[in-house]
């Protein structure tokens, strides 16, 4: 037989053992329930002066004697006896009775434990009804009362009735009360979930459990270092066998805090449950009820609170304020930023996702010796929890079928998946297809592309390998201006890094951030960087200086807040661990403060009549048949690439329109077109062709 059995059978023999005694005294009573309405008045006996309102500790000293389900086993200790029907010590923590545990953990007087049983008998005694009926004949009621109560029990007191003593505060018992009856003579019933418990199957109360989730103790996954010392220093709170205070874990890595909070649970010998912020109660009595079974389930189980409070709603904030405040025992709550409001004692930490460092011993770890590159690419361009990165690793490992190219891949494109879906509410991404012979740049600028590309390659191995991390405490990130005049190549250059890297491109819509309200454009800015935190994107702000402009001088007090967001921008962009990419038409229009903070600034030149020429000889799919064309005439027009790529289109349609093949008059007709768009001065000349003379010159 095992332990759980042995410990079931005892706690039965000790119920049956108390039941017999109870149905002695209650039967007594009945035998002499004619003499029941001489008896004297009862007084208040032995009150208690103690409140119930106190915060329960669960630590070392209180598991000793752990009730069913979970588990079982502590409370049949290995010393138990073989014969599982053999009275059982309860004054023995490790061999005490549900029942005696209860009492013990709730603070209930031997009165009060009477008490609860004789409700609880009701379920587990088929005649015990009729038997109390006729200890209380003329009352109607065929259950306990707190009149039967104190009659039949030792001990009495009067007291027990109050809504402040324990069976009325933990709401262990029911009183059916009808309006005018007297609540000494009400019938009483034992709560569903306490019977059970009692009885030794514990599980958590059926009114919590819609609302609450369990998180499984994942025993085999060791934290990392940072976030182990976090666990630690926690848990040392809970060791000193006070009350522990509210512990509030802050950051941007919601697996990295729950992770932190389960390691600390599986410490403490706990179980932990989630409460997310928007699923807690609104309604102040359904709030109170949640306290009052939160905190009796704590000293039952006993278990752990995990509160989600990331971006709830301002009434459910007032909701979950009133459960950091009221909610006892060992409690967190996780959100960016700390609850200053909470009158119970707090302490707080900052959980981050693991270091550089231990980010590429995971992905080590988890891909093995022949991952070692792959392993320091990833941990240098993407900035993952543990749970993300043993994810990726496992689908990927097992859809590569052992063929390590395909699985390399595989790991890329998870860990892209696994940064996207954040950014989507907030930029427009753009799927890059321009690639390094798309572009025309002089050799110079061309040149610095390539080094921006080498630098976000290979970060990893300059910041930690070479120990620059430890002297940078920002400007971690890579930030570039891209300069020039509308049209120049400034948003296909960031297609060509974003195709070089693999890597996402999300274009920053301004009218999305910036906000004429106060405070509103510095919240949109936070926002979007916590999103791109985790480095599997490239921002890129097209006409930036609309965003990043001079600083202006402080005039009122709308100038003084755009000043503070341009501020908070600086830092951001300075801790931001990605590439940025910033573009502006005016260059001069920048904050220097801003240009010093950047690594790179590309300047994209107007093209010459070369680069025009290569930029017509290559604008056209290689479906489109060009020999009627002359590039070198073409390229005598003063434009840029984007204006050539404008043209080349609405050529292509006008040809298709026109059921021709593409000639000289009507991309020249397109080219036409274009300036008039954009107001240029045009010489006729320069848009006629005169087939013959253009063939004899």
């Amino acid at each position: 037989m095992s332990q759980v059995d042995r410990w079931l059978a005892a706690n039965g023999a000790y119920l049956n053992r108390e039941l017999t005694l109870l149905r002695r005294r209650i039967g007594a009573l009945a035998e002499r329930a004619d003499d029941l309405a001489s008896l004297p008045p009862t007084t208040a006996v032995h009150p208690r002066a103690a409140g119930l309102r106190r915060w329960f500790h669960y630590g070392p000293s209180s598991s000793k004697a752990e009730p069913v389900a979970p588990p079982v086993d502590a409370l049949a200790g290995p010393e138990a006896t073989e014969d599982a029907t053999e009275a059982i010590d309860s004054r023995e923590p490790r061999y005490a009775p549900a029942l005696t545990v209860l009492a013990q953990r709730l603070g209930l007087s031997e009165f009060e434990r009477q008490l609860l049983l004789m409700c609880a008998a009701m379920e587990f005694d088929t005649g015990f009804g009729a038997l109390c009926a006729r200890a209380q004949p003329g009352s109607g009621n065929k259950g306990p009362t707190f009149e039967l109560a104190l009659a039949a029990l030792d001990n009495p007191a009067w007291d027990v009735l109050s809504p402040e003593r324990p069976l009325r505060y933990w709401r262990l018992i029911e009183i059916h009360q009808p309006a005018a009856q007297p609540l000494v003579s009400s019938a009483l019933r034992a709560d569903e979930r306490i019977v059970n418990y009692i009885k030794g199957l514990n599980y958590l109360d059926d009114r919590l459990a819609p609302l609450v989730e369990s998180i499984a103790d994942d025993g085999d996954t060791a934290l990392p270092p940072s976030q182990s010392a976090i666990a630690d220093a926690i848990t040392a709170h809970l060791a000193d066998g006070i009350q522990p205070p509210l512990f509030q874990l802050l950051g941007d890595s919601a697996a990295s805090k729950l992770a932190v909070a389960r390691a600390v649970a599986a410490q403490a010998g706990t179980r932990l449950y989630r409460l997310r912020g928007d699923a807690a109660p609104t309604a102040q009595g359904e709030s109170e009820t949640f306290v009052r079974l939160w905190q009796r389930e704590a000293a039952l189980l006993p278990l752990a609170l995990y509160i989600d409070a990331e971006d709830i709603e301002p009434a459910h904030a007032q909701a979950v304020e009133r459960l950091l405040n009221r909610c006892g025992g060992l409690v967190f709550v996780a959100s960016a930023r700390a609850w200053r409001d909470v009158a119970r004692p707090t302490t707080i930490f900052e959980v981050a996702k693991p270091l550089a460092a231990e980010q590429h011993q995971l992905w080590r770890d988890a891909l093995g010796a022949e991952g070692d590159h792959q392993a320091a690419l990833l941990a240098g361009q993407f900035n993952l929890d543990q749970a993300a990165i043993d994810t990726i690793v496992l689908g990927a490992t097992a859809a590569s079928e052992g063929d390590a190219a395909t699985r390399d891949g595989m790991l890329w494109a998870a860990a892209l998946a696994q940064t996207r879906p954040a950014l989507d509410q907030l930029a427009q991404p753009i799927r890059p297809k321009a690639g390094w012979d798309d572009i025309e740049l002089p050799m110079r600028e061309r040149a610095q592309l390539a080094e921006i590309a080498a630098q976000v390659r290979n970060r990893t191995a300059v910041y930690d390998d070479w120990g620059f991390r430890a002297r940078l405490s920002r400007g971690l990130g890579i930030s570039v201006l891209f300069a020039g005049d509308s049209g120049t190549g400034k948003t296909m250059a960031a297609e060509v890094l974003a195709r070089e890297l693999d890597l996402l491109l999300y274009r920053i819509d301004l009218s999305g951030v910036v906000s004429k309200f106060i405070g509103e454009t510095e919240k949109n800015l936070r926002k979007l960087f916590d999103a791109a935190e985790d480095g599997g994107a490239i921002l890129f702000f097209d006409e930036a200086d609309a965003l990043f402009g001079k600083r202006s001088e402080v005039k009122d007090s709308h100038d003084r807040y755009a000043n503070i967001e341009i501020n908070y921008l600086l830092q951001r962009m300075e801790g931001y661990r990605g590439l940025a990419i910033l573009t502006t038409n005016m260059k001069s229009a920048l904050d220097q403060a801003f240009v010093r903070r950047l690594r790179f600034i590309v300047n994209f030149p107007f093209p010459g009549t070369a680069e025009r020429a290569a930029i017509w000889d290559k604008v056209f799919p290689p479906a489109v048949d060009t020999r009627a064309l002359d590039f070198g005439r073409l390229a005598r027009l003063n434009l840029t690439g984007g204006s050539i790529h404008n043209i080349a289109l609405n050529a292509a349609f006008a040809a298709v329109a026109a059921g021709s093949e593409l000639t000289m008059p009507i991309v020249l007709e397109a080219a036409r077109s274009e300036f008039l768009k954009l107001e240029k001065p045009i010489n006729e000349a320069d848009f006629r062709w005169l087939e013959s003379l253009e063939g004899a010159a």
